[in-house]
């Protein structure tokens, strides 16, 4: 689902992907549904490569968007009334193990800015359903794998 829709630096709001041409996408905004071009040399970035720093891995942005959406309980998240320090005191209570040296305050406003134009624009969903099954029964598949490995018998000794 968010593959599909894309940040541009230095344009403001987020696209949605229509088309690819040559040396340059075909971008609709989500806000004004107005389309545009987005050329070779601007700063593309799908929604759905982006991923936080946290102290064990990464966390791809759909999963975050999707703890956003439990903590907001599908409401818009108010930031224009949040300070820094209040902002990064909610997304703690959203992504407890965020790297706080390496997610500014700055990333966190734009994360809900951007989950509140996703809102907006009718997006709910941030995970593909497609995807979050077959990593479901990729992980069923190896817990099963793990379960019904014998470990190989250690090798006896020749006989000289």
């Amino acid at each position: 689902m968010l593959k599909k829709i894309l940040s541009i630096s230095g344009k403001p709001g987020l696209y949605r992907l229509v088309s690819n041409g040559k040396n340059m996408l075909i971008v609709e905004s989500l806000s004004t549904k107005k389309r545009m071009p987005a050329y070779a040399h601007d700063k593309v970035v799908s929604l759905g490569d982006i991923s936080i720093y946290t102290t064990d891995e990464d966390v791809p942005l759909p999963d975050v968007l999707e703890k956003v959406k439990e903590v907001a309980k599908g409401e818009k998240v108010d930031i224009k009334s949040m300070d820094n320090d209040a902002l990064r005191a909610y997304f703690k209570t959203i992504l407890p193990d965020f790297d706080e040296e390496r997610v500014y305050t700055t990333d966190i406003r734009k994360l809900l800015s951007w989950y509140n134009d996703l809102l907006a624009a009718g997006i709910t969903e941030f995970k593909d359903k497609e995807l979050a099954e077959d990593q479901a029964a990729t992980a069923a598949e190896e817990a099963d794998l793990k379960a019904t490995t014998k470990p190989e018998p250690e090798p006896t000794p020749a006989a000289k």
